[in-house]
C-alpha cells in the first residue's frame, strides 16, 4: 500500500506527498468513529482513487502532536525573542521554553533586534544568554537584513520539520521574509501539483526549506499549562532533570522536600535562582488549576 506524509490539510482534504507526487486524500469515516484526525506532519498508507485522488487508511504512530497549530511529529521549534521592543523577557521564554519540551520537541531560541539594543543593555542580558547556553539550548542571534541568518540557521533546519512561536511584534514575519525567499521556497508547490488555485483560508501547510520541512502557520498560539502535570514540570527544566535522579524522594516537587538535589543546586549557584523562582511560579499555576474530569 503507498506510503506519504501530509504535507497540508485543508477543508477535510488532506494532500499527501508521495515522492514526488501529490495525492489529495480523504480520511476514512473509522478515523471519525475512533476519534483520531489526521494532521499534518502524519506519515500515513493511503488508497489510490483517480489519478490524484485517494483515500487515507492507516495513521502511523505520533512521536507528538500539537493542538494549536495542529501538527504532528514536530522535531523543532524555533522561538522568536526580541532584546527589545518588545523587552527581553526571561519569564516569558521559560514558558515557552516548558511548553515546547512538555511536548518532546526540541527548542531553538531566535533573538531578534541584536541591532537595536544599545551595549549597556546588552550587558545585561548577555549573562541570561550565557546561561541559556551553559544550559544546552542552542541559540541564534540575529537582526533586519542580517546577511548572515540564512547561512546561522540553514542547519538548523536541515532534515528537521520545524515551527515557529513568538509573541506579537519580536520580528517572526521579517524572520520568515528573510529566509524564505533566500531558499527559494516553493510555497505554492502543492496547488501547482494538483493544478489548483492558491487558496487563501489559513491553514497548516509543511514547506520544503533547505532540506527541512517548515510550518507554514502562525505556531504556537497557547503556551499555558493544561497539559502539564506538576509532577512533570521538573523535567521540562533540563538542569533539573540533570540532578533530580539524586533527590532523595522520587516524585521530589523540589520545594521543601529534604535532601533535594535541584534545592541544593540551587544554593550552590548551580541551577540559576531565576530559573527555580519560575519553576515554582509555574508549579504554583498548575496547582491553583481547575481539575479535569
Amino acid at each position: 500500500m503507498p506510503k506519504g506524509q501530509i504535507r497540508k490539510a485543508l477543508s477535510g482534504f488532506y494532500y499527501v506527498q508521495d515522492g514526488e507526487q501529490f495525492i489529495q486524500c480523504r480520511g476514512r469515516g473509522v478515523f471519525r468513529n475512533r476519534g483520531v484526525n489526521p494532521l499534518v506532519g502524519d506519515y500515513v498508507d493511503y488508497e489510490v482513487e483517480g489519478s490524484s485522488d485517494g483515500t487515507i487508511t492507516i495513521v502511523h504512530e505520533r512521536k507528538n502532536a500539537l493542538v494549536r497549530p495542529p501538527i504532528a511529529n514536530i522535531d523543532q521549534a524555533l522561538l522568536v525573542f526580541s532584546l527589545t521592543e518588545p523587552d527581553f523577557n526571561p519569564l516569558l521564554l521559560d514558558r515557552f521554553l516548558v511548553v515546547v519540551e512538555s511536548f518532546n520537541v526540541e527548542p531553538i531560541i531566535c533573538l531578534t533586534k541584536t541591532d537595536l539594543i544599545t551595549e549597556s543593555e546588552m550587558a545585561k542580558i548577555r549573562p541570561f544568554i550565557n546561561d541559556y547556553r551553559a544550559i544546552g539550548y542552542q541559540i541564534i542571534e540575529t537582526f533586519k537584513d542580517d546577511e548572515e541568518l540564512v547561512a546561522n540557521i540553514a542547519p538548523v533546519l536541515k532534515g528537521k520539520i520545524s515551527v515557529l512561536a513568538g509573541q506579537s511584534g519580536v520580528g517572526k514575519s521579517t524572520l520568515l521574509n528573510t529566509v524564505l525567499p533566500s531558499l527559494n521556497l516553493k510555497t505554492g508547490i502543492i496547488s501547482q501539483a494538483l493544478g489548483r488555485g492558491k487558496h487563501t483560508t489559513r491553514h497548516v501547510e509543511l514547506v520544503e526549506v533547505c532540506e527541512g520541512l517548515l510550518a507554514d502557520t502562525p505556531g504556537f498560539s497557547s503556551f499555558d499549562f493544561d497539559e502539564i502535570d506538576k509532577e512533570q514540570l521538573s523535567y521540562c527544566f533540563p538542569e533539573f532533570r540533570a540532578v533530580s535522579d539524586s533527590c532523595k524522594f522520587r516524585e521530589c516537587l523540589h520545594i521543601s522536600e529534604p535532601k533535594c538535589a535541584v534545592l541544593a543546586g540551587v544554593q550552590s549557584g548551580e541551577i540559576k535562582a531565576y530559573r527555580y523562582k519560575h519553576y515554582v511560579k509555574f508549579l504554583d499555576e498548575i496547582n491553583e488549576r481547575k481539575p479535569r474530569y
